[in-house]
């Protein structure tokens, strides 16, 4: 982690340390119910509510949080790309597993909070350790995407496993290992139908379909949800939405700067849409690009000579290749080298806080923080607005 994300960090910690000051117990807020050390419930009362603390969504569209005394129920509205909504049913440790009709007879059953996770994406990692939850991680999809020394250590020391080397998951060591419960990347897998039907909890994570940065970052209440931590979220993502809109406001007033963003992969460029949480933290720091009114969510699949004829002049390009420098970029594919900003522009790329092993923060904290993204973003298309800025994702690429 940056130095500067770490600081930032801190202030959100203190954040929620303020609030959570000013709370009673956790069984004192339980209407009098004792609870032990973990939270769970040793002298059940149908008539009690257990969630003192409710999340409340404001920004996430794709998932939903309903309480019901002593349980909750949990729905991820689009589990991955044109899927059907999936309902998980979490019900806190201690308390009578709920009869329920309908959908949610056979919907999994969570006890919560969980101890143990394994997680297939690194964008769940500070969602965990933000919380104060890092015990609770015990596996990885792949141990050399993490960035982190606190997580890293945790690997080498055998107390997280890595579980799906090669983008397979090893179904046979998830089964022995027995997590409460898996966390998917938002795609699905084969592995998954094996994986249920041993009795793993699988639990659908699909913030990238969020079409907001800010809907992104609030699928740490989902986290919340699983860990009994809905204070810490709450308080966590308040700030980071306050220092969002903030950073917004300094160019909200600005003329608009073109950029182009994106690359091309495989013969073809992949150029985020105006409706895509890309396109709207370009428009918030006071940028543009020709594809910017494009409502879709996702990226648009285009050919080189378009995207020069159309937005081929921008003195700024935004990329994710982590090139040593433009050089690199022209050997990738020669036809970079006419982009204005390649030949007397400059080039800038979310890299700058790569781990030993190629695990980049941006794909990490970055989710969790788009008050830093923006930030970056900010300084880089409007340096005029904040010439000390300290980059948290970003570095410029030298020119060759």
């Amino acid at each position: 982690m940056s130095q500067r994300s770490t600081t930032t960090a801190l202030s959100v910690v203190t954040a929620v340390s303020l609030l959570l000051a000013g709370c009673s117990s956790t069984s004192e807020r339980a209407s009098g119910t004792t609870l032990d050390a973990r939270g769970c419930i040793t002298d059940f009362d149908a008539n009690t509510d257990y969630f003192p603390d409710k999340s409340t969504l404001s920004d996430a569209k794709n998932f939903s949080i309903d309480y019901h005394g002593s349980y909750q129920v949990l729905t991820v509205n689009q589990p991955f790309p044109g899927a059907s909504p999936e309902s998980y049913v979490l019900v806190k440790c201690g308390a009578p597993e709920p009869e329920l009709s309908g959908g949610l007879a056979t919907a999994p059953k969570i006890t919560t909070p969980i101890t143990s996770l394994y997680s297939g994406s690194t964008t769940h990692l500070p969602l965990i350790t933000e919380l104060g939850q890092l015990d609770i991680l015990t596996g990885v999809a792949n141990a050399g995407n993490v960035n982190g020394e606190d997580i890293r250590a945790r690997i080498a020391e055998g107390k997280i496993t890595e579980y799906a080397s090669g983008k397979t998951v090893n179904v046979e060591k998830v089964v022995t290992a027995d997590p409460d419960v898996l966390m998917t990347q938002g795609t699905d897998d084969p592995s998954y139908v094996k994986l249920r039907s041993a009795g793993i909890p699988v639990v659908a994570n699909a913030e990238y379909l969020e079409s907001t940065a800010l809907g992104r970052a609030e699928w740490v209440k989902m986290m919340a949800a699983l860990t009994g931590t809905e204070a810490e979220a709450a308080a966590l993502f308040t700030t980071i939405r306050s220092d969002y809109e903030k950073v917004a406001a300094t160019a909200a007033g600005v003329a608009k700067q073109p950029v182009l963003p994106g690359t091309m992969y495989q013969g073809t460029w992949y150029m985020p849409a105006g409706g895509s949480y890309v396109g709207q933290l370009l428009r918030d720091a006071g940028a543009s690009y020709p594809w910017e009114g494009d409502p879709s969510t996702g990226s648009l699949q285009l050919n080189f000579e378009t995207v020069y004829t159309q937005g081929g002049t921008a003195p700024t390009w935004i990329v994710m290749s982590d090139w040593a420098s433009t050089a690199d970029a022209t050997d990738e594919d020669q036809r970079y080298g006419q982009l204005t900003a390649v030949k007397d522009g400059q080039v800038w790329s979310g890299t700058k806080d790569v781990g030993p092993d190629g695990g980049n923060n941006f794909y990490q904290l970055g989710v969790l923080r788009p008050d830093l993204v923006l930030g970056d973003l900010v300084a880089i298309v409007h340096p005029e607005l904040s010439p000390d800025h300290e980059f948290a994702f970003y570095r410029p690429v030298p020119r060759a």
